[in-house]
């Protein structure tokens, strides 16, 4: 037989309250087998940081040259962790989180049009775009996971283009954004 025990915490107070949902609808809360903590939650995961930042003015790019593009204006920033000045995400809650940014670049000459997201000053995420520039533009995007110790770590967006010429990349919420949540804490 299956047995239900409930510790109280060190000061042993607290309350457990196992309230049925407003549904006439039964749920079954299944655990696995398995020793230690199942089933966790903190307040951290549950606000964890999130933001959207775009630029709204231009980031002119010279020819075979990583340059920090400038993400000066934000969507949303639940926990206040991107800095507009700087143009770089802080998280403030240590944990693994999901990046993505896409930038839209100039439409003059050929070539390759890369983005990278660094991380405290180098390098961490990579993604590329070997466009004809002359004739679509060049839209490179990268996404992926990073990890972040909640203090210190940093996160920027930087792109290189060698077309021949100096590019600007668009000042435009849909194709000139960075963007990133706490996907898990570590």
């Amino acid at each position: 037989m299956s047995k239900i025990s409930l510790t109280p915490n060190a000061s042993g107070t607290g309350t457990l309250t196992i309230a049925a949902p407003n549904t006439s609808t039964d749920r079954t809360l299944t655990l696995p087998d398995e020793t230690g903590t199942i089933i966790s939650s903190t307040s951290s995961q549950v606000a964890g940081p999130a933001f959207r930042a775009y630029g709204s003015t231009l980031t002119s790019v010279p020819n075979n040259t990583w340059t920090k593009i400038i993400f000066n204006t934000k969507d949303f920033d639940t926990n206040n962790c991107f800095d507009t000045s700087n143009y770089r995400f802080t998280p403030n809650v240590a944990g693994y989180y999901q990046f993505n940014c896409r930038v839209g670049m100039g439409a003059t000459g050929t070539g390759i049009a890369a983005i990278k997201i660094y991380k405290n000053g180098s390098q961490h995420i990579i993604g590329d775009e070997p466009l004809n520039i002359a004739t679509y533009g060049a839209y490179p995007s990268v996404h992926g996971l990073g990890w972040a110790n909640g203090t210190t770590d940093y996160f920027e967006v930087y792109v290189y283009q060698n077309s021949g010429s100096t590019q600007n990349c668009g000042s435009a919420q849909s194709g000139f954004n960075f963007d990133g949540f706490l996907a898990r804490i570590s």
